[in-house]
């Protein structure tokens, strides 16, 4: 955590001739868009694995109507034939999964009081009036909804809720397209049709879950989750499209 701190704070130093105070927020979103940049090779390649899967929807739906009434031989029959085509179900998770160290690095970073022994140095920096270390509860506290670090708070909402909506928009449109492919020719009443469909109409509505942590997070964890988000909606336009 010290050599990542002491990284924040160099990076800060650059940028605060172009950031003034803000330089440290600013090293944020730059620290994001490079963990984004080092996991893009395997955005594309779960992009890649989608429209593959997408590809074998027809060959499955046949297995269901093939093996509907058992299970075990159908979820054997679709890995087989995952294995078979060299496409793995997981690959689309792994984007996401890489990243989470990063987020945690950030959130314990600036939930900790100190640091090798150390005063924190880094709980000192702000996005205008917003402490980077605080939470929007601390906002509230200090000044309400429409004080300084309250306005911050709000334009972050603002920002992450209309991110949220295009990824909602750009989610529900590729699951009702997977789930018009998968769903031509299955039995409605095959086993887990129903949990399916189930999943593929709430997984739009994740993308709102950003709100809920923008709102529980430091301010520095939740920059770096608006800024990821961003670019994965501007990520997915363009390789799903």
């Amino acid at each position: 955590m010290s050599v990542f701190a002491t990284l924040v704070e160099q990076l800060a130093d650059l940028l605060r001739p172009l950031f003034g105070l803000s330089a440290a927020a600013a090293a944020i979103i730059a620290f994001t868009a490079l963990v984004r940049l080092l996991v893009h090779p395997l955005s594309r390649a779960a992009a890649r694995g989608q429209k593959a899967r997408a590809a074998l929807q027809p060959r499955i739906a046949e297995l269901r109507r093939k093996h509907g009434k058992n299970p075990e031989k159908l979820q054997k029959a679709v890995l087989e034939l995952h294995a078979e085509e060299k496409v793995s179900p997981l690959s689309g998770c792994l984007p996401g999964l890489l990243q989470l160290p990063a987020f945690f690095l950030l959130y314990h970073l600036f939930s900790s009081g100190t640091i090798g022994g150390e005063p924190n140095a880094l709980l000192a920096h702000q996005l205008l009036d917003a402490p980077l270390g605080g939470r929007w509860a601390d906002a509230l506290g200090d000044g309400g909804v429409f004080g300084g670090a309250g306005l911050v708070y709000l334009g972050l909402f603002a920002v992450a809720a209309v991110v949220a909506y295009a990824s909602y928009r750009l989610s529900r449109r590729m699951t009702e397209a997977s789930a018009a492919t998968a769903g031509a020719g299955t039995d409605p009443q095959a086993p887990g049709a129903a949990a399916m469909g189930g999943v593929m109409k709430v997984m739009p509505f994740m993308s709102f879950f950003t709100l809920v942590t923008v709102a529980v997070v430091p301010l520095a964890a939740a920059l770096y989750v608006v800024t990821s988000t961003t670019w994965s909606v501007v990520e997915r336009s363009v390789l799903y499209r």
